[in-house]
């Protein structure tokens, strides 16, 4: 079994940097792809990006390409999201996601509570 806790979330104003973290537990989460994704108020979830078990393999959103870094630590079985130049509209709960073979939007089999990230104008 694998959990997923997530923090990190705020309020921030535009133009501004968060960085996420996802705790994960399990003995062998170290060797599973780590997915970030969001869902904004009347939208659908998305994804956002993904990380091999590695570390040495990144996917991104068109939307968050050059703004947002996803990164790992599987010593600490963690995973981060450093999110830079935030704007309004990636307001959104966050939730982390892992899954020993999905690679990109999923389905991933494991999902954290989500965490909430608010960008004022």
């Amino acid at each position: 079994q694998v959990q997923l806790v997530e923090s990190g979330g705020g309020l921030v104003q535009a133009g501004g940097s968060l960085r996420l973290s996802c705790a994960a537990s399990g003995r062998t989460v170290r060797m599973y792809n780590m997915g970030w994704f969001r869902q904004a108020p009347g939208k659908e979830r998305e994804f956002v990006a993904v990380i091999g078990w590695s570390g040495g393999s990144t996917r991104y959103a068109d939307s968050v390409k050059g703004r947002f870094t996803i990164s790992r630590d599987n010593a600490k079985n963690t995973v981060y999201l450093q999110m830079n130049i935030l704007v309004p509209e990636d307001t959104a709960v966050y939730y982390c996601a892992s899954d020993p073979v999905t690679w990109g939007p999923g389905p991933y089999h494991y999902w954290g509570q989500g965490t909430q990230v608010t960008v004022s104008s």
